[in-house]
């Protein structure tokens, strides 16, 4: 079967051939009377998102012939490289069975990569060929690299799919589950999307399937990422199964507008805390939503950075008197550091850790801090 694309096409003329995957106005739809072959797919991933969706995936027998990895590769960490740091998707494909290709480490080295190792069928590298194999599919997953062209040619159009974890158009980029939980909302979802070139957008493909859900209240970015991979690993088999057997439908998401919120990647400058301005529930939901990445951190009067570990809302302390944001005090009967926020309330922290030093219980760090004479009548200032 020949793929073609008809783009600002008001309608599909009478030559149209069986299983002709058509696009008009940038909507996708599968038109069969037959049942296509399993596919032969290409997962790219690194992380625990990644492997979850892949379990979804992999279970799904019926619906793929042949299934690869590609991966990041491993890499030495912490001090002199005493730690070698493996992709948990790697970890998870080995056992399987699963070939698994590496890409280079440097990002400009993976610009021109493509798979080569035999027997992989996803090696033909000629751009203008009309016949890519129409059971080729290529599916991303938290996978944080942009695909080449010269990748993505290797599949047809409409089988270069995405699975992101918001309620697209909302929240494209690479921390749509950190930025939804920081904003506080109470539905996110996830989207099986058309992956396409950077320059026509970054999670901007049009849409096969969505699935929204409701964000618990006591959510942290772990228990809400393995509800999402899921989550997306079933919808993207729904829509997998759906293709094969011509039903498949999609279209292009809604127009974005001045309110509509993006998701860029997590920086030093997020974990950074403002008491003047950020209220304590501002800062548990930030600690919820990044504090697996970067804790959320404060400065100290000498000027070293404090990281605030374990935090919750410890309501109204009148007790403590009129308090202006930003002040610090150890409680024994919450064995708590309690800091005073831009709301009026104070936000407890169970354990801290100073620059350079270790993580220690509030009680523990508290007695240190009262030794290098940096308290003010029993407070402490910070931020």
């Amino acid at each position: 079967m020949h793929t073609q694309i008809f783009y600002h096409s008001a309608r599909v003329t009478s030559r149209r051939k069986r299983g002709l995957l058509i696009n008009c106005w940038n909507v996708h739809f599968y038109s069969t009377d037959a049942r296509k072959k399993p596919f032969h797919i290409l997962f790219f991933g690194r992380d625990q998102f990644s492997c979850d969706v892949f379990k979804r995936l992999h279970d799904a027998q019926d619906i793929w012939q042949s299934i690869s990895i590609a991966t990041n590769p491993d890499v030495k960490t912490g001090r002199r490289g005493s730690h070698l740091s493996v992709s948990p998707l790697k970890l998870l494909g080995g056992p399987l069975g699963v070939p698994v290709h590496t890409i280079p480490q440097r990002k400009v080295d993976f610009r021109g990569w493509l798979v080569r190792q035999p027997p992989s069928p996803f090696t033909n590298t000629d751009e203008t060929c009309f016949s890519v194999p129409e059971t080729h599919l290529l599916v991303t997953a938290s996978f944080g690299r942009i695909l080449s062209p010269s990748l993505l040619f290797l599949f047809p159009p409409g089988q270069r799919l995405n699975v992101h974890p918001s309620l697209l158009p909302a929240y494209r980029g690479p921390a749509p589950i950190q930025r939804a939980l920081m904003q506080g909302e109470k539905k996110t979802g996830v989207c099986v999307i058309d992956m396409m070139e950077k320059k026509e957008g970054i999670d901007a493909g049009s849409v096969w399937g969505c699935e929204s859900t409701v964000i618990p209240e006591n959510a942290t970015f772990t228990s809400l990422s393995v509800e999402l991979a899921r989550t997306g690993g079933d919808l993207l088999v729904k829509v997998l199964r759906d293709m094969l057997l011509g039903k498949a439908r999609s279209a292009p998401q809604c127009l974005l507008s001045s309110t509509t919120p993006h998701a860029p990647a997590i920086s030093a400058s997020d974990a950074q805390v403002d008491f003047t301005s950020q209220t304590a529930s501002d800062v548990v939901r930030l600690s919820r939503a990044i504090s697996h990445q970067r804790p959320p951190m404060t400065t100290m009067p000498n000027g070293r950075t404090l990281q605030l570990h374990d935090v919750s809302v410890s309501g109204r302390h009148d007790d403590l008197g009129p308090t202006g944001p930003g002040w610090a005090v150890y409680s024994p009967h919450t064995r708590t550091v309690l800091v005073s926020c831009a709301d009026g309330e104070w936000l407890g922290v169970l354990r801290l850790k100073t620059q350079d030093r270790t993580l220690l219980a509030a009680k523990e760090w508290w007695n240190g801090v009262k030794g290098l004479g940096l308290l003010h009548e029993g407070m402490l200032k910070l931020g």
